[in-house]
């Protein structure tokens, strides 16, 4: 699948996340959505990315913006996540990867040699009328949070 662009209108979706209950992204048009695409919860890149968005959330909040993070783990994991680091934005659970894969995130990777698929770690901005206002593909967890805020700004 091809990767997004600003001005491309953001696939719809609905999943289950770790609180129990489903989440659409329609159902959120009017305010900015961020969707934080990562591999695999729980690994140590994840963790740094994920606190960071945590630590943060005060700040997004000012600006009026919800923050969802999508993997392919399942909601059961999502749950240990979300209690082991206190996390409290909306972790989503893309088993079937079929929106991982409408946002362009699920790719062919090699790692010692080794082909096989996974996410590739990106961020998308998704503007209130439900359009991509900014897409970033491959990026270090390390500083994530605070170059969206500055997007954002």
């Amino acid at each position: 699948m091809a990767r997004l662009e600003p001005g491309q209108q953001a696939p719809d979706f609905t999943l289950p996340s770790d609180g129990g209950h489903d989440v659409t992204l329609s159902a959120l048009r009017g305010a900015p959505v961020v969707l934080v695409f990562y591999p695999k919860a729980m690994t140590s890149g994840c963790t740094q990315q994920a606190c960071a968005y945590r630590d943060s959330l005060a700040r997004f909040a000012t600006l009026g913006v919800s923050v969802l993070a999508i993997s392919p783990d399942p909601v059961a994991r999502l749950e240990r996540f979300r209690d082991k680091e206190a996390l409290t934005f909306p972790l989503l659970g893309d088993e079937s990867h079929a929106v991982l894969e409408a946002y362009g995130v699920w790719v062919e990777k090699t790692m010692y040699g080794r082909r096989y698929m996974g996410v590739e770690r990106s961020t998308v901005i998704v503007g209130p009328d439900g359009v991509v206002q900014h897409a970033d593909y491959k990026v270090a967890p390390a500083g994530d949070a605070e170059r969206v805020l500055a997007l954002l700004g």
